[in-house]
Parts: C-alpha cells; structure tokens; sequence
C-alpha cells in the first residue's frame, strides 16, 4: 500500500513538472509575482468563450490537454505597477493546440503577428507555439507588442514543433464569418459549434478531422461543418447513418427537427444547418473541395514503331555489322596466334612436350602428340615426353 501511494505521488509530481517552468520569471520587465500549474480535469475559466467551464473542461480534455500553467505578472514601480496573468495551454501535439487556439479565438479578435497563428483584442493575446497555446489577459497588443513578443520567444524553445492541421484550408470563405472557424475533435466540442446534438452520431470513433464555422449567406445565418474520414467507405456509411437519425436531404420529412443539408466529396462529408433550402444549402456545399487530387502533370513519351520495311532492312543491316566485327577479331586472334608461334615456336602455343592426347582406344593405331605439333618441318623433340599417360580419355592434360 505504501509502494502504491509513493507511486501516486511520483506520478503526480510527474505530471505537475510537466505543466511547470513553461512560463519565465520574467521578461521584457515584466516579473512573475505568483504561479500554479493546472490539471486536464480542471482547465482555468476561459474568458470570452460562449461556454461554461464544464464545456471548456470537456473540449480541453478532446484536444489532448496534458497540463498547463498560470502566472501573475507585474511591471513598473510600487504604486504605479501594472499587471497581467499569462496562462499556457501544454497539449499532446500541435493539432491538439490548434484545436485549443482556434476554441479560445473569439470572432471580436483581429489576426496579430507575433507567430503564424495568432491573434489580439483589448486586453487579451492569443498566440499558438507548436503544441502551447498562450492566452495573456491584461495587455495591451500594440503597446506591449515588443514584450508580447519577448514572452513568446521564451516559451518558444521549450514547445514541441509539428504540422498543423489543413483541413480548415478547404472550408469556404464566401460569406464566412471572420474567426468564426473552430477545429474538432470530439463530439463534446463539435455540440457547442454545431446546432442538432449529431456530436455523438457523427463517428469520432474513426478518427475523422471536423472543421465548423459560423456563415451570413441571402441574410441568413447558416453553419456548416466539415468531416474528413479515413476513407470515403467510412464517410459515406456515416452519411447514411445519419441520414437515418436525423433529418439529413429530406431523408424524414415528418421530422419537427430543423433540417440539415449534407453532401460527400471522396473522403469529406459536409453539411450545412439553418438553410431554408437544398439550393441555399449549395452555395455552401458546392465549393468544398476533396482534401487529395490525383493529377498527372509529368510529360509521357509516345510509342512510335517504325515501318516495318524499316525494321527488316534494320534487323539485315545489324546482322551484317555483327557478321563483321565478328571476322575482324577472328582475324586479328589469327594474326596474333601466328605472329606468336613464329616468334616464339613451341613455347606459348603448340607445346608438343607438355601436351599428351589422351585417347579412347577405339583404333589400333596410337595417336602421338609430336605428330601434330611441328613447325618449319622440324620435329619436336620427344625425349621428355611422358610415355606413361593414360590412353583411355579424350581431353588434353597439360603439365
């Protein structure tokens, strides 16, 4: 039991160091007064945001919040100090962080430059690094500006780099709501963005990327959402799933439920909330695009066969080049050989002492080697040949 508590005890400090020392002491004058680091379950309030903290809590825990951290800061002297409280969001990976950053962003917020995803409003900064999300509360953005990014070049080293998600880039921008954009991943999150409880029928237990956001299309508010499912079985199964549970294409007429309009491109399932129409639905529906075009962009080289007279007089002219290469070196192997045994006779080739003919005995008559080995009419001399050779084979031994 006691191994068991010092095992809670090590796991938790664990997991508080990993939420702590994000946050600097301080930074372009400004000085840390107080700090304490937060657990998943219990995410600080997030100002700003249309939900309460049970649905912040909730959203945090599908993004992959891992630990976090808030500090109080101060600057200037005694009496005439201000403040503000930066809070650091620590998620499991940069898509997770994208999901929190684009759930704390608020449409009152206007896009910043401190990093590529970030953006300002009176006081309060929100700025995505990697996998930390930075939320300052009680700053100025463009008098703090250079201490805004002061902070987040401290933070920046300690946060873990990686891709960001693409699928908001296929999300319409005719009559989109600024900012109103929010990255899911759970069905909890996905109830808050998305009108019709479909949260828990949409199929998360696949894994799919949801994209929401807020549009003013003919003076009507619509919303719409995007799904990208692993393949487009997945996706097409889930639309008729749907279509079944709720009133998706007319698929229930008699349903008192508020209509959805719903489309699927390849792996991408779409639907819109809040049309009064299938065609007010369309000019939503018809600009998504799938998330993978195969193109072919590369030159292809076309297969010309020549005439087939062209290929005879071809085939006759090759055979004739080999026929010739191949009598030029027989007579220059020839030339060679000769050239050889005339300047060097029965020393290279032709070596009569050293060569016996082994035979098969199937003539009286021996055959000797001497007999064809001679050169200028001379015999060789045979008085070194080996007499005791076998006679029962028929392949040259040498020496």
């Amino acid at each position: 039991m006691g191994c068991l508590v010092l095992g809670c005890g090590v796991a938790r400090s664990s997991f508080a160091q990993s939420g702590q020392n994000i946050l600097p002491q301080a930074f372009g004058g400004w000085t840390a007064t107080s700090r304490q680091t937060f657990e998943p379950s219990q995410p600080p309030a997030a100002s700003g945001v249309a939900a309460n903290p049970e649905q912040a809590s909730a959203a945090a825990r599908e993004y992959g919040l891992v630990a976090g951290e808030t500090a109080n800061y101060s600057h200037g002297a005694s009496g005439a100090s201000s403040s503000l409280t930066a809070t650091i969001y620590r998620m499991k990976d940069p898509s997770g962080a994208y999901g929190e950053y684009s759930y704390l962003r608020t449409p009152d917020m206007a896009a910043a430059d401190f990093t590529d995803h970030s953006a300002t409003k009176p006081n309060q900064a929100l700025v995505l690094v990697g996998n930390l999300v930075l939320k300052i509360d009680g700053v100025n953005a463009r008098r703090d500006a250079a201490d805004i990014k002061s902070l987040v070049s401290a933070i920046e080293p300690k946060s873990e780099n990686g891709l960001y998600p693409t699928l908001p880039d296929h999300m319409p921008d005719q009559g989109r709501v600024a900012h109103s954009d929010h990255y899911v991943l759970g069905p909890a999150t996905l109830d808050q963005f998305f009108p019709g409880g479909i949260g828990n029928a949409l199929g998360f237990s696949y894994g799919p990327e949801v994209e929401t956001a807020h549009f003013r299309v003919d003076g009507r508010d619509l919303n719409m959402l995007i799904a990208d499912f692993p393949t487009p079985q997945i996706a097409q199964a889930q639309l008729d799933f749907l279509s079944k549970q709720f009133n998706v294409n007319s698929s229930q007429p008699n349903a008192t439920s508020e209509p959805l309009f719903a489309s699927r491109t390849q792996t991408m399932l779409a639907l819109v909330a809040g049309a009064q129409s299938s065609e007010q639905a369309n000019k939503l529906l018809d600009q998504i695009q799938p998330g993978s075009v195969l193109t072919w962009d590369q030159p292809t080289a076309a297969l010309k066969e020549p005439p087939f007279s062209v290929m005879v007089v071809g085939a006759f002219v090759g055979t004739g080049v080999i026929c010739l290469l191949t009598m030029v070196g027989a007579l220059a192997f020839s030339g060679f050989r000769l050239t050889v045994k005339k300047m060097f006779p029965n020393t290279i080739f032709d070596r009569s002492t050293q060569i016996d003919i082994l035979q098969m005995g199937l003539v009286s008559k021996p055959i000797k080697a001497e007999d064809f080995y001679t050169f200028d009419g001379k015999r060789v001399d045979t008085a070194t040949v080996d007499k005791n050779l076998p006679d029962r084979t028929a392949l040259r031994l040498f020496k």
